[in-house]
């Protein structure tokens, strides 16, 4: 281990420098909300010229490396998408150029995810110029993710037919082994009223003073949802409302609002739906989930009900074991295991077709869809000894 670990120390150290160069050129192209095609392309790029055994894009536009072709498959999990900018006026400096201070690069997308994204790459490289893959076959997956979590893993299974025995995803955890999170339910509640002229409201039946119970309820639900010891408690929060009116001097006649509702483990979407069902008022309201069915950049339309289900992989598991036993082999101390705040594509994954996986990344999650959106360049490059080493042991 000790003769293997300095093997792959040396050749880290020897892409030390391009390792940096991919990652800020991957975060000077904007991929905003699944337009990942641009930066997929610099991804195929770099994979092809590392001389993987295959570089390809998916039916939905995501892109594939593979290295080696074993009966075992790992999966190395990046989304290559980001959310906007929002107020370019809110930036201290250029979302995509971005700028290096203090050994940290800043940037849209440098945490939340294209940190994770050299690393991998260049450890599969790295896994096949000293032939390490043996039984495994090894895959990056450079996939969307921001608008609909766990859509590309579900297209990749399910179309493409490549079923991962274990996965990594690279969202950042502070270069610690989280092993679950909360998963997500999007709502949308609709009252109906009666049109009239704002001169006279006693004709009408003013549809968003029949939303106000709901969304009073809503508020006040948070100290009643479930809890975990390890998930932490379900959340729930009304994100927007719309309503439909004749004009600017009509009582509206119909009004909307949206829910995102977080579930902690043992929560179900069948439960969450039925404690807004009996909110006061709701009865007379339309209460659903949303589905997914907007087309990828490519055109490719998989429709998804809006529901990612909470997942925790158990510490005892073996893919934990290992990447504990990997994490002791690369840096000589014990890691941190935690789990993520936010949602990623585990909620496919090990949500719904209970494929292990884990995450470990550079970055931490407090700067993700910030404009401090940020990672540190050390800890870029010291991933890649993890993900390299990690197959050895598994």
């Amino acid at each position: 281990m000790f003769e293997l670990n300095s093997a792959i120390q040396a050749r880290v150290a020897g892409h030390h420098e391009a390792i940096i160069r991919f990652l800020r050129d991957i975060v000077a192209i904007p991929s905003p909300e699944g337009q990942i095609g641009d930066v997929g392309r610099r991804v195929a790029e770099e994979m092809t010229r590392l001389r993987f055994d295959e570089v390809r894009f998916d039916c939905m536009g995501n892109v594939l490396g593979r290295v080696g072709n074993g009966r075992r498959l790992l999966l190395y999990d990046s989304h290559l998408d980001t959310v906007g900018i929002g107020d370019p006026s809110a930036w201290q400096w250029h979302p995509f150029q971005g700028k290096v201070e203090n050994g940290i690069l800043y940037g849209r997308g440098a945490c939340d995810e294209k940190g994770s994204t050299p690393g991998m790459v260049y450890a599969l490289a790295i896994i096949k110029e000293l032939d390490l893959a043996k039984d495994w076959t090894l895959y990056y997956f450079g996939n969307m993710e921001e608008a609909c979590e766990g859509i590309a893993p579900n297209a990749l299974v399910e179309v493409e037919g490549i079923r991962p025995d274990v996965v990594v995803i690279g969202e950042p955890t502070n270069m610690g082994i989280y092993r679950g999170q909360r998963g997500r339910l999007q709502m949308k509640v609709v009252t109906k009223g009666r049109s009239a002229h704002a001169a006279s409201p006693h004709l009408g039946d003013n549809a968003i003073y029949k939303m106000l119970p709901i969304i009073g309820g809503i508020r006040d639900m948070t100290d009643t949802l479930g809890d975990d010891p390890f998930l932490g408690r379900g959340s729930t929060v009304v994100t927007r409302i719309e309503c439909q009116t004749a004009s600017l001097n009509a009582v509206p006649d119909e009004c909307t609002v949206y829910i995102d509702r977080r579930l902690t483990f043992g929560e179900s979407k069948e439960s969450a739906l039925a404690q807004v069902k009996a909110l006061p008022g709701a009865a007379e309201a339309t209460v659903e989930i949303l589905l997914y069915d907007k087309p990828s950049y490519t055109g490719y339309v998989f429709p998804v009900e809006e529901y990612y289900p909470a997942w925790i992989l158990p510490a005892d598991h073996s893919l934990v074991q290992a990447a504990e036993a990997t994490y002791r082999a690369a840096y000589g101390r014990e890691p941190t295991i935690g789990r993520w705040n936010f949602s990623t594509n585990g909620v496919y994954w090990m949500g719904k077709a209970g494929i292990p996986c884990i995450g470990f990344g550079p970055g931490d999650e407090a700067y993700a869809h910030t404009t401090s959106d940020q990672v540190p360049l050390a800890d870029v490059v010291l991933s890649t000894l993890f993900y390299a080493l990690l197959p050895t042991l598994l």
